[in-house]
């Protein structure tokens, strides 16, 4: 299944007020919520949070790019 790995190291580091922090935090709430609703899941493994999908075709519209290893992906391929 295609994932990649959440790792947030500053989403609001370029932020110069807390109102400019704020509207970040929306921002990320919203696209969440909006993925969510789509159908991606959030898994919990040993190297950190990954966010998936089932339908590559979804996850590719939103630009990601699958960390799944290539040999895995290869495997999937019906």
């Amino acid at each position: 299944m295609a994932y990649f790995t959440w790792k947030e190291t500053g989403l609001t580091a370029d932020c110069a007020s807390l109102e400019a922090m704020a509207a970040r935090f929306e921002e990320a709430a919203a696209l969440m919520r909006r993925m969510a609703s789509e159908g991606f899941v959030l898994e919990r493994h040993s190297d950190g949070q990954h966010i998936t999908h089932g339908d590559a075709t979804v996850f590719e519209a939103y630009g990601f790019i699958d960390e799944e290893s290539p040999v895995r992906q290869l495997d999937l391929i019906a």
